[in-house]
Formats: C-alpha cells, structure tokens, sequence
C-alpha cells in the first residue's frame, strides 16, 4: 500500500476554518474530494484543493505505484495553527485593538486501498435485499400516522375538560 502527503504551510486562514472544509473530505476517493473542493464556496478550499493534487503527484513519484489514480483515498487531513501576525488598529476615545492574523499549516495524505477480489459480488447482493425492504410497506409507518391524531384528540379532549 503507497501512502504519500502533502503540507502547505503559513496559508493566511484560522486553522478552524481550514478544518470546516478538511472535514469534507476526509476518507473519501481523491476525485470525489477533488469534486466537492472545485465546487465548494469556501475561499480555503483552492489551497486545499493544491495540497491534495500536490499529495496525489506525490504518491505517483513512489515506487510500487499500481498508477491508477482512481485506487486513491485521501486517508488523514488537518489543519494545524501556525504563528499568528498581531497588529493594532485604533479604536475610539484613544484606544487600541489587537487584530490577531492567523495562520495555518495544511496537511493531507493519500494511501492506496487494497484490491478485494470479492468486493464485486458482496454489494450485489446487499443492494437487492435493501431493494426489497425498502418496497415492503412496514406497519411502523400505519402507527406513526396513527398516533398524531390520538394526540390531537386528547388536546382537544383536555382543553373541553378545562373548560367544564
């Protein structure tokens, strides 16, 4: 298995905003996460976005790669904080403000997943049974529908009984 990371360091963001969009992508394949960084409207997510296809170039260079891209699954990304820039901005009636400009120190790593042999047989058969129980109608669902309305009549029941 080819594992391989990639870092940016002092990218100008909180390390906690970084984590909002890291959180999106952890464990999931490199194009899904590719995908859903193009598309996300968070501002970090282009830097992220470099790391990862710097992490991804990074296990292409190792030796033993099967060089298919697609086996790729981001396994581990962070953020953590780097030095922060302290500046002052005036405030009224003679005052000062400290403005903190944070940084943070980008990581993510990629490893390659395993070939199964019976992995194409095993979700074939996982997929017809939750095809089956999902047109069976369940008699939950006759009660949940059921109970509003014995609910609706004991309010109206209660508030006829205050009034008595």
């Amino acid at each position: 298995m080819i594992a391989a990371q990639a870092t940016a360091k002092y990218v100008r963001t909180s390390a906690q905003k970084a984590g909002l969009v890291l959180d999106l992508i952890r464990g999931s394949e490199v194009n899904q996460a590719l995908a859903t960084l193009r598309f996300s409207r968070k501002k970090i997510a282009r830097d992220i976005e470099k790391v990862l296809r710097s992490a991804i170039a990074n296990a292409q260079q190792k030796p033993g790669f099967s060089g298919d891209v697609e086996r790729l699954y981001v396994t581990a990304c962070y953020a953590g904080q780097g030095p922060s820039q302290k500046r002052v901005r005036p405030a009224p009636m003679g005052r000062a403000f400290r403005v903190v400009k944070r940084t943070a120190h980008l990581t993510v790593a990629v490893a390659e997943r395993p070939v199964k042999a019976g992995a194409a047989v095993a979700p074939k058969a996982g997929a017809k049974a939750g095809a089956k129980a999902a047109k069976s109608p369940t008699p939950a669902a006759g009660k949940g529908a059921a109970a509003p309305k014995a609910r609706k009549a004991t309010k109206a029941g209660g508030a006829a009984a205050a009034q008595e």
